[in-house]
């Protein structure tokens, strides 16, 4: 457990160097980077991926914050806590980023003109509805919305256990508001492009945001990026082919 930020934090870690922060998005949780944690650590990093905010065992903010601007003081105050802060709040403070399977956000005008990526941005809109239809549709049934979410997104990815362990983080109602809080204060944040080169890593067969489109993110990644599209995987390419994804990274990382 960190402290960081007001929170109380829950993290995986594994080695020690310099710090390599591994943030995990929706649905998901930390084990996400069970395949990248010891890698990073075999090339002499500090690896360390945190619980965000609300997704148990992390606390759940009192003041119910899950807006842009809080999610990088977060990751500002862990750099801080763990003695190693986000791109664009602090770019002194991060040398290198790897994005997997979300575009920079200058790209936003062109995934939401697409009629096709917006039917599968559904949950995107139905996640904003504030009377709580959201929690009542993901929590039914054993929350087999996610089943579906990641069936979706990653055709033919075998999840079933890994999904166990974010139903898990998500059983109770606090940390699944959390989750969906996210996307309740996406629209109050105000995104600025990260100054340093990025390594930005997309599935050919993404069910979540068409590669077609991505395809087209990288003139708004900062000068020395690189893009990359992986064939024969999703939108959780970290889990389907973990040693090529965890080969870019570390080639990215250490050069």
């Amino acid at each position: 457990m960190v402290w960081a930020n007001g929170l109380e934090f829950g993290v995986l870690e594994a080695g020690s160097g310099p710090l390599a922060l591994c943030l995990h998005g929706f649905p998901d949780t930390a084990h996400t980077w069970t395949h990248l944690l010891p890698a990073l650590a075999g090339a002499g990093f500090h690896a360390v991926a945190p619980f965000m905010r609300g997704y148990a065992p992390t606390a759940v903010p009192a003041d119910g914050a899950y807006h842009l601007a809080a999610l990088a003081a977060d990751a500002v105050a862990l750099h801080q806590a763990l003695g190693g802060a986000a791109a664009a709040d602090a770019p002194d403070r991060w040398r290198r980023l790897v994005t997997l399977a979300v575009p920079p956000a200058g790209l936003d005008p062109v995934l939401f003109s697409d009629y096709e990526q917006l039917r599968r941005f559904f949950y995107v809109f139905l996640f904003r509805d504030p009377a709580g239809l959201a929690e009542a549709v993901v929590a039914a049934d054993g929350m087999s919305f996610l089943d579906r979410l990641w069936a979706d997104w990653s055709p033919g990815l075998a999840s079933a256990e890994h999904l166990n362990r974010v139903k898990e983080s998500l059983r109770q109602p606090a940390n699944l508001s959390a989750a969906i809080g996210y996307y309740r204060a996406a629209a109050l944040g105000v995104t600025r492009p990260a100054l340093q080169p990025t390594l930005y890593l997309h599935g050919a067969d993404d069910g979540c945001i068409a590669a077609r489109l991505a395809r087209r993110a990288e003139p708004f990644l900062a000068p020395s990026s690189r893009m990359i599209v992986i064939d024969g995987v999703g939108h959780f390419l970290h889990l389907e082919k973990p040693r090529e994804i965890n080969s870019h990274i570390l080639a990215w990382v250490t050069s």
